[in-house]
């Protein structure tokens, strides 16, 4: 996005369901910002912008804690209630800054999970519930990650009187806060962050938040004629 670019890529491994939630996957997300992308990333200034980012791209594409309002749907990634489930890894490296780093970043997380396939995985029908049942991962079939739901994220951010969407870092420098909304393709909210330390009228988010859902839809459009644009082009190869 403009002098941004920022890289995803999805991992994903067998493992055991968190007990508060038996019957849902795990996904996670690290944010790295390498130093050669912005000479304040060096030390302490990259560890806290990628705890940051990587807080912020949870709560949007993530939902609460109960998995309500998420952009992902982690039943999905269940294999056997309790038992197994699929572990996502959700890495974004930010190799050059010019502001709207979380929106490039959710951008690029839609973009990897569209192409990211998961092995079917075969359940041995004799286990006991007693006993870790053994799966079999398949090498050869693959269920297509259903990005259907997945969000953007659009961040307006607050200069003076004005919002600005899509701020380069010049821009952002001077703000007193941003706002930062996942929309999906329905239009549902999916999460909202906040940064920077001034408040904000309940009325002027709300105008935020209808803002981010129009430009959210032209956002959507673009991004998945482009996806579509390198699949058609993988095919050919």
């Amino acid at each position: 996005m403009g002098a941004t670019d920022v890289i995803a890529s999805v991992k994903a491994e067998l493992g055991k369901p968190n007990a508060s939630h038996p019957d849902k996957g795990r996904v996670s997300i690290y944010v790295d910002c390498s130093p050669t992308a912005e000479p304040t990333f060096e030390g302490r200034g990259g560890e806290e912008l990628s705890i940051e980012l990587s807080t912020a791209l949870q709560r949007c594409l993530l939902g609460g804690k109960s998995g309500a309002g998420a952009g992902i749907d982690l039943s999905s990634l269940s294999i056997v209630e309790g038992k197994v489930c699929w572990d996502i890894y959700i890495d974004g490296l930010v190799v050059s800054s010019d502001g709207n780093l979380l929106d490039a970043l959710g951008a690029a997380i839609k973009a990897a999970l569209s192409n990211t396939a998961i092995p079917k995985v075969e359940v041995a029908a004799n286990a006991s519930s007693d006993e870790q049942p053994e799966v079999d991962v398949s090498d050869e079939e693959f269920l297509q990650f259903d990005t259907t739901g997945i969000p953007v994220i659009i961040t307006l951010t607050k200069v003076g009187r004005h919002y600005i969407v899509d701020a380069t870092a010049e821009e952002e420098s001077q703000m007193s806060s941003a706002v930062s909304i996942s929309v999906n393709r329905q239009g549902r909210i999916c999460g909202l962050t906040k940064r920077g330390g001034a408040g904000l009228d309940p009325s002027i988010i709300l105008d935020m938040i209808s803002v981010a859902k129009h430009v959210s839809e032209q956002l959507i459009d673009k991004l998945d004629s482009e996806i579509a644009a390198a699949e058609a082009c993988d095919e050919e190869l």
